[in-house]
């Protein structure tokens, strides 16, 4: 009996847009709007499959790797966002704090170089942050002083790896 061929995946360049979990299978994939699962209560997306361009998956690679070393992984709840559906959100909620006015040009999200995102542990369970997905309070913005010490430094850690590899965190 003959083992299977090995399969490589082709190096795309880094502005090209790839399925996330090709190049890093064990990302865990909850993209909230291919649910109604999300702020608007809607079904935003009509796939539910994480894209990004792949030198954005380079760096989530990167990250994920040494997250791995402490038995944590990622959870991604959303990625590249096609215009078509940013415009959908503007039109549930039209406040550019909140959302990106699609009037402006695209978002980081609809260029497919942004996540949002969270850590889980070994078992897929999501650790204790400052909030969750959505939430529009002021415990979301990145100051963290107004949580627990333990989603302050689960949150605090996730920022620091990210920046680490060359994410900027966003700031409102």
């Amino acid at each position: 009996q003959t083992d299977p061929p090995e399969t490589t995946l082709p190096v795309p360049q880094d502005e090209d847009f790839v399925n996330v979990v090709l190049y890093i299978p064990d990302l865990i994939v909850d993209l909230k709007y291919a649910t109604d699962q999300n702020f608007t209560g809607q079904i935003i997306y009509d796939f539910d499959q994480l894209w990004l361009r792949y030198g954005t998956v380079k760096k989530l690679m990167a990250v994920q790797e040494e997250l791995k070393q402490q038995g944590l992984y990622l959870k991604v709840w959303d990625g590249f966002r096609p215009p078509a559906a940013q415009w959908r959100l503007w039109d549930v909620c039209p406040d550019p704090n909140y959302v990106s006015n699609p009037n402006n040009g695209f978002s980081s999200h609809s260029r497919g170089n942004t996540v949002d995102i969270t850590l889980v542990d070994a078992t897929g369970s999501e650790l204790i942050m400052p909030t969750g997905f959505d939430d529009f309070t002021a415990k979301a913005d990145r100051s963290y002083y107004d949580c627990t010490p333990e989603a302050a430094a689960n949150a605090q850690l996730l920022e620091d790896t990210m920046e680490k590899y060359g994410f900027t965190g966003f700031f409102n």
